[in-house]
């Protein structure tokens, strides 16, 4: 086994010339940045790669290898081209479960030269319309819940290719159907450029409507590769060398793909690994564990919703997770003490988490193994792509140990939120993106995330934006004023409550009911508060959303 060595010394060595994780400087959209000079051009270069006859996706009785996967999304490809017309740069939106079709899908769409959305799937008529104006798609994937919702508010010109559907609206054509009549053809050729628009996802903000993202080809990929390369470092830093693994690797895709760790991590990382990759319909902890057993999946990556759930699972002894060999998380710190069972619960699952966004294609700052046991609070050290510093109000940089607002910039990072300048405006301080996230960087340069600058609630890792809760709250004709904010939940991390002010004929049951035709089931609070006053607002006439969070908060704990 080769010697330890210094952390400084082991990126010199990996990222050196003639090496697989070299790394140069270009200028990408007016940017100074770190490229992975080994890097495939673009994500349809990156599938190409990978075409082979290993078993790729699993979807309950359902099993694709990964030139099979390759075939259909060609067939898709020259579906979207030649009988909708799709061109390069134009937007392509998915919005289904988690099916072989989303992923498919997603690959044909990125190597025609168009733009993926990944629409949340979880969002109600409103912002699901919204997005598709936004966006400016030309055509909509989607599977029947999404269809349902679409009915209820459609865009006009809006193509819709529907999946798995057993009701077609007006309009919709079957994807099942026109790709069958195509046959076996290969991807309809196109020029692309690495600094092209590849993709595009949706985050919640504190105000009321999300802000699409987009990203590149380069940033996607040198954020899979920016993950290889910090697992290198940490074997030469740890003087480990990884034999071959003795069977074809798994992964259980435990999060929705329209969020980065399942887009980037689950399902685009297992193309470069060769990983099996299996999906269900929805997350559930006793028909996960099954899957892990019976198809010996060897990774995971989720929210401390999802790990915490595996472990009391694991726990009871009813299924064998012997071949779990990584539970990775993100979204959200998980808490000391489920790192620690992780560590105990598993035979030889090794625990990992990472900082990230969707603004950064998922990468930021990650931590694994012993290193994870030792600073469990911590999110690990710096990708070699990034660059991070906290910041005070000023925006002068805090010396290490100092809480202020992380910012961060790179490769990786997005160059603006799309057809929103005022977002960009505030976000942006030349180069360097500014998260909202409260952190410090201490002498060794481990980030630990300390809370949120922006009003979000992180809720089992999916983002809600407290505007968009608040705005919802104020469409009932009863409420008169409402303060949404974050409670502390065990289990997902954080709940969503709120304290609203309102006529005598409010009713707080009557006002769940009103949520559910405006919000996603997530996003509706799990806890009201009825006040028998108007809010406490500053002088400026801003509701005390602290003050009102911390007195709810300590009348729950007084209750249970």
């Amino acid at each position: 086994m080769p010697e330890p060595m210094l952390r400084a010394q082991a990126i010199a060595e990996l990222t050196a010339p003639g090496q697989p994780g070299e790394l140069v400087d270009i200028v990408a959209h007016g940017r100074k940045v770190k490229a992975f000079k080994n890097a495939p051009p673009t994500l349809r270069d990156y599938y190409e790669l990978y075409v082979t006859d290993l078993p790729f996706l699993i979807y309950e009785d359902e099993r694709y290898t990964f030139r099979e996967a390759w075939q259909q999304a060609s067939r898709i490809g020259h579906v979207l081209v030649h009988q909708c017309g799709v061109k390069p740069g134009d937007r392509v939106a998915i919005s289904m479960r988690n099916y072989p079709e989303w992923m498919m899908t997603f690959s044909a769409i990125t190597s025609i030269g168009a733009i993926a959305v990944a629409m949340n799937a979880h969002w109600q008529a409103d912002d699901m319309a919204y997005a598709l104006v936004d966006c400016g798609a030309k055509v909509l994937l989607a599977d029947q819940e999404r269809l349902d919702r679409l009915a209820q508010k459609p865009v006009d010109g809006l193509q819709v290719l529907a999946v798995r559907a057993i009701e077609l609206k007006a309009g919709a054509r079957d994807l099942k159907a026109v790709t069958a009549a195509v046959g076996d053809v290969p991807m309809p050729p196109v020029a692309m450029h690495p600094d092209d628009l590849a993709i595009m996802l949706y985050t919640s903000g504190s105000s009321g409507r999300p802000k699409g993202v987009p990203s590149t080809h380069r940033m996607v990929i040198t954020a899979l590769l920016s993950w290889e390369l910090d697992y290198a470092i940490l074997d030469k830093v740890n003087g480990v060398v990884r034999p071959e693994p003795v069977e074809q690797p798994g992964t259980l895709l435990a999060v929705p793909l329209f969020h980065v760790t399942g887009l980037h991590s689950s399902y685009l990382g297992s193309y470069r690994l060769q990983r099996r990759l299996a999906s269900m319909h929805r997350w559930d902890a006793e028909k996960a564990a099954e899957l892990i057993d019976r198809e010996r999946l060897t990774s995971l990556g989720g929210p401390a919703a999802v790990t915490g759930d595996l472990i009391r699972v694991a726990q009871s002894g009813k299924y064998s997770l012997a071949t779990l060999a990584s539970l990775g998380g993100g979204g959200a710190p998980r808490a000391p003490e489920q790192v620690r069972q992780i560590d105990a619960s598993f035979a030889q699952a090794v625990p990992n988490i990472g900082w990230g966004m969707t603004e950064t294609n998922a990468i930021g700052a990650g931590i694994v193994g012993q290193d994870y046991l030792d600073h469990p609070t911590s999110s690990g050290h710096c990708s070699q792509v990034l660059e991070l510093r906290v910041t005070d109000e000023s925006g002068r940089v805090l010396p290490p140990g100092e809480r202020g607002e992380l910012w961060v910039r790179g490769t990786s990072v997005f160059t603006g939120y799309w057809n929103n300048p005022e977002a960009n405006q505030q976000s942006f301080d030349g180069d360097w993106f500014r998260t909202g996230d409260g952190a410090t960087i201490d002498a060794e340069g481990y980030l630990y995330i300390v809370d949120r600058i922006k009003d979000l609630i992180i809720r089992g890792g999916e983002n809600i934006g407290c505007g968009a809760v608040e705005a919802a709250l104020l469409m009932h004709p009863e409420v008169i004023e409402a303060s949404v904010y974050a409670v502390p939940d065990e289990r997902l991390g954080e709940e969503v409550g709120a304290t609203v002010y309102g006529t005598d004929r409010l009713d707080v049951d009557q006002l769940r009911r009103f949520l559910e035709a405006h919000l996603a089931k997530f996003e509706i609070p799990r806890y009201i508060e009825l006040a028998r006053a108007p809010l406490p607002r500053t002088p400026s006439g801003k509701i005390l959303k602290r003050e009102i969070k911390q007195a709810a908060i300590a009348r729950l704990t007084t209750s249970t």
